[in-house]
């Protein structure tokens, strides 16, 4: 670092991200907040190893050339949903070895963005989803206020359990939204905790004993690997064994077997979970971690889907930069497999 650099050590105390590029547009500093977002060896790849973005590289290339400063919003869609405000400007000459150099802003608004979107999906989605169990509910209580069952214990005692059922699903449409709002505002942010994967689905698998043993399905859980690390957030984790787990169990018949290995690859971890349940045909596979997307409705609703659960896992994998796959056979049983980049 030269002596100008030495003078702007300020900059590495910024909560935006920083950069200076040189001609090549190759990164000849990078503040901590920068390193912390993009990777610690940004220095000396180029920019557009980092940001890929035409109207950045535009700018950038004005600045160089006409020592023209511009501001410009950069949204980012692969592999999380990002929003930043960039100020691009010509540096000083010697700040850098080479002769030119830009200075480059970011000033991340992605949690703001994500904020305002999630209010109105949240809202319209559920107005949507609400509506059937809400009817439901009205209908049945109506019948035992005013209607035919007003004064018919035995028809009240029919409808109650109805209006109950009904009840339930709402609650768990609303709290699975949440949880996927939740998860969606912080998609971008990558947890640094450590943790043991196969103590995480060894836990997940414990809380599923008693309806494991009530539909008599077997879950086998064959580690190859003991010790493997990642970072990641073992609550979301568990989340996610679990939706994965409840899955399995919902969409199996009684005496099936839930198989759970894990093993090192290179330098990820590779968890494959595999039922034996009715399985997802090939055109709806690409479909099944949309949000309220259900291969089957009635089943869904017959056990308390709230077509969320794939939604969630689909989300949590993508903060903790993992890969999901999924392949699956009608009335043959569904493989996912979730590759986890180690420690």
């Amino acid at each position: 670092m030269n002596e100008l650099l030495k003078e702007i050590k300020f900059l590495e105390d910024l909560p935006d991200q920083v950069l200076i590029i040189d001609k090549f547009k190759s990164i000849g500093y990078a503040n901590k907040a920068a390193k912390n977002h993009f990777g610690s060896s940004i220095v000396n790849q180029n920019i557009s190893s980092i940001v890929r973005d035409p109207s950045l590289l535009s700018q950038i290339d004005d600045s160089l050339e006409n020592n023209k400063s511009g501001i410009l919003d950069i949204e980012i869609k692969k592999p999380n949903f990002q929003f930043f405000k960039v100020s691009v400007m010509p540096g000083p000459s010697n700040l850098l070895e080479d002769s030119n150099s830009v200075i480059i802003f970011f000033k991340d608004l992605t949690d703001i963005i994500k904020v305002q979107k999630l209010k109105s999906d949240f809202v319209a989605n559920v107005s949507h989803e609400l509506r059937t169990p809400l009817q439901s509910i009205k209908l049945g209580l109506e019948t035992i206020n005013n209607g035919h069952a007003a004064k018919d214990l035995e028809s009240q005692k029919k409808i109650l359990p109805v209006v109950l059922q009904q009840t339930s699903r709402m609650e768990n449409i609303v709290n699975d939204l949440l949880s996927l709002s939740r998860i969606e505002l912080q998609e971008h942010i990558r947890p640094n905790e450590k943790v043991n994967l196969n103590d995480i689905i060894s836990h997940s698998i414990e809380l599923h004993q008693e309806i494991l043993k009530k539909n008599n399905i077997e879950c086998q859980f064959e580690r190859e690997s003991k010790n493997v690390k990642i970072n990641g957030d073992r609550n979301r984790l568990i989340e996610v064994f679990n939706n994965l787990i409840d899955n399995g169990i919902k969409y199996s018949e009684k005496n099936k077997k839930i198989t759970i290995t894990t093993k090192s690859e290179n330098k990820n971890f590779l968890v494959t979970i595999k039922d034996q349940g009715i399985g997802i045909s090939k055109e709806n596979i690409p479909q099944v971690t949309e949000r309220f997307f259900r291969v089957d409705p009635a089943k869904s609703k017959e056990v308390g889907g709230t077509g969320l659960g794939l939604a969630i896992v689909k989300h949590i994998v993508n903060q903790h930069r993992a890969e999901m796959t999924i392949s699956s056979e009608i009335n043959k049983g569904t493989e996912i497999s979730l590759n986890f980049p180690t420690i």
